[in-house]
């Protein structure tokens, strides 16, 4: 077993996770992902991209409700179905965001998330063929999430799954075309880049989901407590 220091960047699989990489980053991103993205920020407008990348959003409300429940994050639960119902309806099917001017801020959650925060470890890093990043565990998660995508009902979930990565990734990519750039332009090791910056962001995003449900359960159980210390305080004094 790896020790916890080893588990910040457990890659066992490093030589099949490089080779994949490459086909990802170096073939099809190069060759088809960026230029698709070119043409997409080319034709479509920044105000139009950003409406496709709300749209994105708040179809994939389903995932993150279940899984926040799940996890015991009941108010932010409330908060994901009450800003799916305003930029829903208000939102013209998500494509504004209403919701988020109200002060209700974008959050997520997902699977891998909810496996992490009943006891699952992450197991090794893991790069799949056009897939985002991955741990063993958010792997599992990923799946377990593509039955929840809308879409998933009327087509396969696997078919629903990569033709929305598809058309968000290239639309991500032409918000962002710069950002990716210069990241690519200055790692030295690209691979550990991503990597590491990704094992970063899924231990922030573990622990913040803990923070939440944490203090959920804090405001829940604090009146209890509250009036049980009073109840104790007044049976003293009875006694007395």
């Amino acid at each position: 077993m790896p020790s916890p220091s080893e588990e910040m960047d457990y890659d066992p699989w490093e030589k099949f996770n490089d080779k994949t990489f490459y086909f990802n980053f170096d073939l099809a991103d190069h060759y088809a992902i960026k230029p698709a993205a070119k043409v997409w920020a080319k034709t479509f407008p920044a105000e139009v991209r950003q409406s496709l990348a709300n749209a994105f959003y708040n179809l994939a409300m389903p995932k993150r409700f279940v899984n926040k429940v799940l996890q015991g994050r009941l108010p932010s639960a409330g908060i994901e179905l009450t800003r799916f119902v305003i930029n829903t309806t208000v939102g013209v099917a998500g494509l504004f965001d209403p919701a988020s001017r109200l002060g209700l801020e974008k959050t997520d959650a997902d699977s891998g998330e909810t496996f992490a925060l009943y006891g699952a470890k992450p197991g090794p890093y893991l790069v799949l063929p056009l897939l985002p990043p991955l741990d063993v565990r958010d792997a599992f998660g990923f799946a377990a999430d593509s039955f929840m995508d809308p879409l998933s009902w009327f087509i396969t979930p696997i078919g629903a799954d990569f033709g929305r990565a598809a058309a968000s990734r290239i639309n991500e990519r032409a918000n962002n075309m710069k950002l990716y750039d210069d990241v690519e332009d200055t790692s030295l090791d690209l691979y550990a880049a991503v990597r590491n910056g990704y094992l970063q962001r899924r231990r922030k995003a573990i622990q913040d989901a803990i923070i939440d449900r944490d203090r959920t359960w804090e405001r829940i159980t604090d009146p209890f407590e509250h009036h049980e210390k009073s109840t104790l305080g007044e049976d003293a004094q009875s006694t007395e």
